[in-house]
């Protein structure tokens, strides 16, 4: 009877699990068909109340430095009308979810159009806001090459 208890209580925590990524990942494709679409109602739905989002950025005299981008300017750079799709094209490499906190590790490769632009990691923190993940935290890196 215990093993039975076990069993189930595991399989109760792997589905509840298995649950989160998913919204998880529906958060973040959510984020990125914004972008696709020029959607600025979509992208916002998307993000908590305080969100941040940062880059690592490799000058040419090798110094790393990270630049914090404001969340208004961001919205408006990729939603203003433009001719090409901006395409920001993603794996989930990993996703670890502990009650109302997610990470999500996600390397990409962004075309404008049809041409490569650059590539790099995402490194996604979300929170479980009324029951909905919501992107509270981005930074990423760019290159040209070599793409993870």
């Amino acid at each position: 009877m215990k093993a039975l208890v076990l069993v189930l209580t595991f399989c109760s925590i792997t589905s509840y699990a298995q649950g989160d990524s998913a919204a998880v990942k529906a958060t973040i494709n959510r984020f990125f068909e914004g972008m696709r679409t020029s959607d600025s109602a979509m992208i916002q739905s998307t993000l908590a109340p305080s969100v941040i989002f940062q880059t690592i950025v490799q000058k040419k005299d090798a110094q790393t430095t990270i630049q914090t981008v404001e969340i208004a300017a961001f919205i408006t750079a990729v939603t203003k009308p433009h001719p090409e799709v901006y395409d920001e094209r993603i794996t989930f490499e990993t996703i670890k979810t502990d009650a109302a906190l997610a990470v999500a590790w996600t390397p990409y490769k962004f075309y404008v159009g049809s041409n490569f632009s650059h590539c790099g990691v995402n490194s996604f923190q979300l929170v479980k806001l009324d029951g909905v993940w919501k992107i509270q935290y981005i930074i990423d890196t760019r290159q040209k090459e070599p793409c993870p």
